[in-house]
């Protein structure tokens, strides 16, 4: 199981500028390949040899091998794609919460990159970057016709350096252009706030390394802070784009009974399917010691809303769905991203490697989360600046082109052919929740806004659900 685990861990939600994901070895490249299409090889020798020829400038090999490659995976869907040595690198040191970049998680759409999410403290936030927003130059040079590798190398740069985004965004008439100063990015994954006697707040940005460690200690400071036992926690996953599997089975199962299921994988070989259980196995680094022990006991019990919304992708969905196939939390909020693919990291001998999308990750339900995502228990939208109404902005793994589907697109529980027997299925209220003008706004210091309209209906949700318990006991 553990080799298993270590192969199959990529649960990001794209390309994060500056933040690269997990890397994993794949044991897998002794299978038996299978016969090649030599008919096609041929043909594709004999354009090979055309270009060789016949294109206008001369062209080296390795720069079209490269670039067939390329096409080869990006054609496949929004998430395999092939690593030159320097994106190689990137990833193998983009887990420790610091890294060099502008701090947005971005796909490719129509030729164009397209801005899945801001990440929140960076230069690319601060700067005004919007989920939705559409790249089409970087600096003078235009995106189309760009790899999404190639466009995310000209983002990164050292510290310090600027570059002008020029940016189509819905509503707006014209291109915007905004100048961004890159920076060496430090992301705190996890924070959190007593907000008032008896009632912890908590929001995990991304999913790092050390992030299952500080949850546990921010636990035990919000405990401490209370004198005892909190009486509800919010978890907000919001615009959180995933990270780590391991972290996702640490944070559910901070939650969670020894030994529940957290999530399960199924793909076409062997090692893509696997059954990541609550067990320390499944979430420790090797010779790490297990701080989930470190846990305060209330934190098993105690009432739980988790915040999604249209930017809580793979590994928030992984929480969200275990937590909720489990009843042990009620998930308020919008629909989630729908990222239900894992990326296996599969380095080749000259130094490059392919992230490749080897399956399908599967709540303990057996629900497939691939281009649908989380629906909430508890429908709450959120507020806009003047309108009233909702923002339909958001980018799903849905909107992405060539997004893998849902695995059994006719079968309307999306089941996975090896769900569990014992499949647990959430209710969805579908109660009406009303809507408010006014968009939150973060005050210096605060990690949540007095008017964030989806954190108020969970903190109200947490106090009614506190009352019914009291009346019980």
């Amino acid at each position: 199981m553990v080799r298993k685990f270590k192969q199959i861990s990529l649960v990001g939600m794209g390309v994060l500028l500056g933040a690269a994901l997990t890397l994993n070895y794949s044991a897998n490249a002794e299978r038996e390949p299978e016969p090649l299409p030599l008919d096609d090889l041929r043909a594709f020798s004999e354009i090979f040899g055309k270009i060789k020829s016949d294109y206008v400038e001369p062209v080296e090999d390795k720069k079209l091998i490269t670039e067939a490659i390329n096409g080869m995976l990006s054609g496949l869907d929004p998430h395999s794609s092939y690593l030159d040595k320097e994106a190689f690198k990137e990833l193998q040191v983009g887990t420790q919460g610091e890294f060099g970049g502008l701090g947005i998680e971005v796909g490719m759409e129509d030729g164009f990159v397209k801005v899945v999410s801001p990440i929140e403290d960076t230069p690319a936030f601060k700067a005004g970057v919007k989920s939705g927003d559409l790249v089409i130059k970087l600096d003078d040079t235009p995106v189309k016709g760009m790899t999404l590798n190639d466009a995310v190398k000209r983002m990164r740069g050292k510290p310090g350096t600027d570059i002008t985004l020029t940016i189509i965004r819905k509503g707006e008439t014209k291109p915007l252009t905004i100048t961004i100063t890159r920076a060496v990015i430090k992301i705190k994954s996890v924070k959190y706030k007593l907000v008032e006697p008896g009632f912890g707040y908590v929001r995990i940005t991304q999913f790092q390394e050390h992030s299952g460690e500080n949850l546990v200690d921010a636990l035990n400071d919000l405990g401490a802070q209370n004198n005892g036992a909190l009486k509800g926690l919010v978890l907000d996953l919001r615009n959180d784009p995933g990270g780590l599997l391991n972290t996702a089975v640490s944070v559910s199962g901070a939650f969670l009974k020894p030994g529940e299921l957290v999530v399960y994988t199924d793909g076409r070989i062997e090692d893509a399917k696997m059954r990541l259980t609550n067990s320390r196995e499944n979430y420790l680094r090797p010779g790490e010691a297990d701080y989930l022990k470190n846990l305060p006991a209330w934190a098993k019990t105690v009432p739980l809303v988790v915040l999604v919304n249209g930017g809580s992708a793979s590994a928030s969905e992984i929480v969200a769905g275990a937590l909720q196939d489990h009843k042990r939390a009620l998930i308020v909020g919008t629909q989630s991203f729908g990222k239900g693919s894992v990326q296996t990291i599969l380095p080749l001998n000259n130094g490059t490697a392919i992230k490749l999308t080897t399956a399908r990750y599967f709540t303990p339900g057996g629900r497939s989360i691939q281009a649908k995502g989380i629906t909430p228990d508890i429908p709450v939208e959120e507020a806009t600046v003047s309108s009233g109404e909702t923002s339909k902005m958001e980018v799903r793994e849905a909107d992405l082109e060539r997004h893998l589907t849902n695995g059994d697109e006719q079968d309307a529980a999306n089941k996975s052919p090896h769900a569990p027997k014992d499949e647990s299925k959430s209710k969805e209220n579908k109660a009406k929740v009303g809507k408010k003008d006014g968009k939150p706004v973060l005050e210096p210091g605060e990690i949540v806004s007095k008017s964030d309209y989806q954190f108020n209906q969970a903190l109200i949700l947490l106090k009614g659900l506190n009352l019914l318990q009291g009346r019980k006991e």
